[in-house]
């Protein structure tokens, strides 16, 4: 039941109330004189009375009859026709239509008994405002049976109708209330009716509607349909019609003309001396300023080509000024080359935005390849992985002429990759292959002679080269680059269903390419990858047996330690327990040549992953995870880039002691991780009790904290450093299960399956930082806390100012098939930016990343959604 109240006026909803329908039947006054031979009748005298008089009403729409008539009982009248009976209609309130009347009937017996229409007459069960009807109403009777003048004067009838307004309006409050006068006024009214009555023509039919009340207060019913309060858009003016506009798409002649003047050539060579005057400078210095996705202003791009000779001494304005060249202009274009040559060489990091979906035009390309030259191998491993995917914006028809053999370029969206898929017949017969299919040179001589009549051009020239081509070369220079080159190709020929014909065919391309330049001039490299290869099909082989097995987890790792134990259950001449050494995909530099199977391991998870301590030629153990079952490369990406600003926060000589650990995707469904011996905070926290206890327990030293110096300033700038990164990135998902404390005070985080913003629970703090990890470095209020919150600060501004790099890595890894970036594209890089704070001053963006901190460890959710968390542990356990 719906009820509002505004100020004395109360209201309910007719649709909220499910009673039936009630009307009371009064008297019937005025002239009741009928004719002899129809009716019983009642002389002028009012002496005699007709005792079969009945009324019956019905509910009625339109012309649409909503209920049966219901009548009233037979009554012997003496000196009034006086019913004074509640009539109950077989309809609820709820169902009455907006329209709804009420019709009745008076009913009489003729002097043949049979029974005949007297009178009619009906009201509307709502009015003008919807109101239901209330209190007594009289009702004018049209007589049906009399046919002589029953019309009244017009001036009686005007009088009675405005003291019914009046009473009316007096009712709804509309006129002041006074007691004294109210009683003599409505017992004068009353006296005017009856008067009126008595000597009326017509017959009147008093009725009574019932009324509504609650506590003592009566409501009106105001009607109202079921769903009345939802809003429906009401137009109106009609809405427009839509028509096709053929000159939408051509090119506005104002703009073009202005363009065109804008970049005249004949004004060459005026712009060569043109400087810009401090106004204008200023404009320029915003538009270099602004992160790589800006995207410019026809009124921006003028300016830039207007200054271009001046802005040629600037590395960092060649990327905005090849974004304002119009390339489909030949003159135009060929300017810009010919300037492009002539510039300040940009940065390395720079021209990884030459290599985005933006620019498409071979030269540029190559240009950005001309300057990845010059960087170390150790440089090129940072942003390898994102050089792999700059080769999908490549051209294919350029790619694919670098092959001559037509059997290849044939069936090259096939599965090409034959020769380097191991399955167990090539595994034992590695070393046939590699003896029939590699060359011997006695000469290295023969080696660049060979290589110069290849039909795999691979050796770059600066200027010619595209992205294929120079990795080709730099990685058969270099196993460690081959090694991840090799995997991360294995990866991206793999058919998604999110990837297009034409980035698997490229891939493949260069897969077939890569792996011919291995097999024909650095037989060494491919040996290697070919025991890699070998080893990952008897691996695969094994964690699939184990994994089938149905039985609880304990004896699977019985099974697992037997199976590793076993040397003859794989082939004769293959055992884990002593292998030939071979470089390990993970990590290149450790030569594995043993698996140790009493220690290894299956953890307590949904796809049981596989911890294998490996031992090295060096006798070092080499503790790695396998993961099946589970795509990896969203995790390689951020540990990527923990890694890459780990490097770049210690080239401003920022040292946060990062403990980080490699991951390699092998496959979508299966890869390594590194494993650090460590222990989850939230398992510190339950043997431990605190953080503090066990940096105690672990790293204990004679002095007031009972702590190595050490072991705490590890701690706190490994703390500082992931809050700042996993804040970047927007790394989701934080509980104390994920965030790991080694005993020398290494604090990581492990477990990226959500990033760029998303988390499965309500309200994430910025970063997860806990009161527990503070009160572990002395509490809010001490020194440590306060050595914290400025390298947090120092390690955003130095992040901050190598934005454009992290920028242009990520917009490089849109289409690579990361599963929180497959979500929204387009809004990727756009995210990482917005974390940058880059629309803010230092001193602003100070005190946002000090505010944020404060958030992280005040923020109440996160500690209920932790407590939530370790309860769903324990019932699991």
């Amino acid at each position: 039941m719906a009820a509002q109240a505004f100020e004395r006026y109360c209201y309910i909803y007719s649709c909220d109330l499910q009673e039936k329908l009630q009307i009371k039947i009064g008297s019937l006054e005025g002239h009741t004189y009928f004719k002899e031979d129809h009716l019983l009748w009642k002389d002028n005298d009012h002496s005699l009375v007709s005792s079969d008089l009945t009324v019956a009403c019905h509910v009625v729409t339109g012309e649409q009859e909503l209920t049966l008539p219901v009548q009233t009982a037979y009554k012997n009248f003496t000196n009034r026709i006086n019913w004074q009976e509640w009539l109950t209609l077989p309809i609820s309130y709820s169902h009455l239509p907006r329209d709804a009347e009420l019709i009745f009937s008076l009913y009489g017996l003729n002097k043949n008994g049979e029974r005949i229409l007297c009178g009619q007459t009906s009201t509307p069960l709502f009015d003008k405002f919807r109101v239901f009807q209330r209190g007594m109403v009289d009702l004018k009777v049209l007589s049906t049976i009399n046919d002589e003048d029953t019309n009244d004067s017009l001036a009686d009838t005007a009088v009675v109708k405005l003291l019914s307004d009046l009473t009316k309006k007096h009712k709804d409050g509309r006129i002041e209330k006074v007691d004294w006068l109210d009683r003599l006024t409505f017992r004068e009214i009353e006296q005017i009716h009856e008067r009126h009555k008595r000597i009326s023509k017509q017959m009147y039919l008093m009725v009574e509607f019932p009324e509504v009340s609650y506590k003592d207060t009566a409501f009106d019913i105001v009607y109202f349909e079921v769903g009345g309060d939802e809003v429906y858009p009401v137009h109106s003016k009609p809405p427009p019609a839509m028509f096709f506009d053929s000159t939408l798409s051509m090119p506005n002649l104002v703009e073009v003309k202005h363009h065109a003047l804008a970049r005249a050539l004949r004004s060459g060579t005026s712009d060569r001396d043109l400087k810009p005057d401090p106004i204008i400078r200023d404009k320029l210095n915003v538009i270099l300023s602004s992160p790589p996705t800006t995207v410019l202003s026809s009124e921006a791009q003028d300016l830039l080509w207007k200054y271009r000779y001046f802005l040629s001494s600037q590395k960092m304005a060649l990327t905005k000024f090849l974004k304002c060249v119009s390339w489909d202009n030949e003159q135009e274009s060929k300017e810009a080359v010919e300037l492009m040559h002539k510039w300040e060489p940009i940065n390395i990091e720079d021209s990884l935005e030459l290599l985005s979906p933006t620019f498409q035009e071979p030269i540029v390309r190559q240009y950005a390849v001309g300057r990845l030259m010059q960087a170390e191998d150790e440089e090129l491993m940072l942003y390898l992985l994102q050089l792999v995917q700059a080769v999908r914006y490549e051209n294919i028809d350029h790619v694919r002429s670098a092959l001559d053999e037509p059997a290849v370029t044939a069936g090259i969206t096939q599965n090409i990759l034959d020769d380097a898929l191991v399955d167990d017949t090539e595994a034992n017969a590695v070393d046939d292959v590699t003896a029939s299919e590699i060359p011997e040179y006695e000469d290295p001589a023969d080696i660049h002679a060979d290589l110069e009549s290849s039909i795999v051009k691979d050796i770059p020239q600066p200027g010619e080269m595209d992205i294929v081509s120079f990795l080709i070369h730099r990685a058969s220079n270099n196993f460690t680059l081959a090694n991840y080159l090799y995997w991360y190709l294995e990866v991206e020929t793999e058919k998604s269903p999110s990837q297009t014909d034409k980035s698997n065919e490229i891939f493949c391309i260069m897969f077939q390419r890569f792996t011919h330049s291995l097999r024909k001039f650095n037989p060494n490299y491919y040996t290697k990858i070919i025991a890699q290869k070998s080893f990952m099909s008897k691996l695969l082989q094994l964690i699939r047996t184990v994994a089938t097995a149905r039985v609880d987890r304990k004896k699977k790792i019985e099974k697992l330690q037997l199976l590793l134990k076993d040397a003859e259950h794989f082939g004769k001449d293959f055992s884990f327990t002593c292998l030939e050494p071979f470089p390990f995909p993970l990590d290149p530099s450790k030569l594995i040549k043993a698996i140790v199977p009493e220690t290894a391991y299956l953890f307590k998870s949904a796809l049981c992953p596989a911890r294998l301590p490996l031992v090295t030629t060096s006798e070092e153990q080499y503790t790695i995870m396998f993961k099946h079952g589970d795509d990896l490369r969203q995790d390689q990406l951020v540990v990527q880039m923990v890694h890459l600003m780990d490097k770049l926060l210690r080239k401003e000589n920022l040292d946060l002691k990062l403990r980080s650990y490699k991951v390699l995707a092998m496959n979508s469904s299966y890869g390594f991780m590194e494993f650090v011996a460590s222990q989850a905070i939230a398992e510190i926290q339950e043997t431990d009790g605190s953080i503090l206890n066990y940096l105690k327990k672990h790293a204990p030293a004679d002095n007031a904290q009972g702590i190595s110096e050490q072991a705490l300033d590890n701690y706190i700038r490994s703390c500082a450093g992931y809050c700042v990164i996993t804040y970047l990135l927007g790394v989701g998902d934080r509980h104390l299960d994920n965030v790991m404390l080694t005993s020398t005070g290494h604090l990581f985080h492990i477990d990226f399956g959500y990033i760029l913003g998303r988390d499965p629970k309500p309200m994430p703090p910025p970063m997860k930082l806990t009161r527990e990890m503070v009160d572990a470095m002395g509490g809010p209020g001490s020194d440590n806390y306060k050595i914290f919150t400025d390298l947090c600060v120092n390690a955003f501004f130095h992040l901050r100012r190598s934005a454009n790099l992290i920028l242009n890595l990520f917009s490089l890894m849109i289409d690579a098939n990361i599963p929180d970036i497959v979500l929204e594209p387009d809004k990727t890089v756009k995210k990482v930016q917005d974390k940058f704070l880059l629309t803010l001053s230092d001193e602003e963006a100070a005190k946002e990343m000090q505010g944020l901190l404060e958030a992280s460890v005040n923020a109440l959710m996160p500690a209920i959604a932790e407590t939530m968390h370790r309860f769903a542990q324990y019932m699991r356990k």
